[in-house]
């Protein structure tokens, strides 16, 4: 069962920064075509907000974190991760790492494709 593991979630004041990391499996860009960040905040949907694509590095955000979060794989270490900074208390909620272990058939935000994810991770941003 292959599985995905965030870590680095907690609490800061609005305008601070939080690296977010999630360990990945082995030989990424053969197991998975695309992953990605999904924010749930609370009461909320979960949405996609920053995505990459294993074979290119090519990478999307949504328009709420473009200029303020960054995604990038270390395929060294094994290791996503989400670059926040210049937070709001928006931000705040649950911080979900997922994989698409198939093709990319839908929109790169659209969490119905993704088949793999991880536990999430806490973020909470005091204003």
């Amino acid at each position: 069962q292959v599985q995905l593991t965030e870590s680095g979630g907690g609490s800061v004041q609005a305008g601070g920064s939080l690296r977010l990391s999630c360990a990945v499996p082995r030989d990424i860009t053969h197991r998975f075509s695309m992953i990605a960040w999904f924010h749930q905040a609370p009461g909320k949907e979960r949405e996609g907000i920053a995505a990459i694509v294993t074979n290119s590095l090519y990478t999307f955000y949504a328009d709420s974190v473009k200029g303020r979060f960054t995604i990038s794989l270390d395929d060294l270490n094994k290791v996503l991760y989400l670059q926040m900074n210049s937070l709001k208390s928006e931000d705040t909620g649950q911080y979900y790492c997922a994989a698409i272990s198939g093709e990319i058939r839908l929109l790169w935000s659209n969490p119905e494709q993704y088949d793999v994810w991880g536990q999430g991770t806490q973020v909470t941003v005091s204003s």
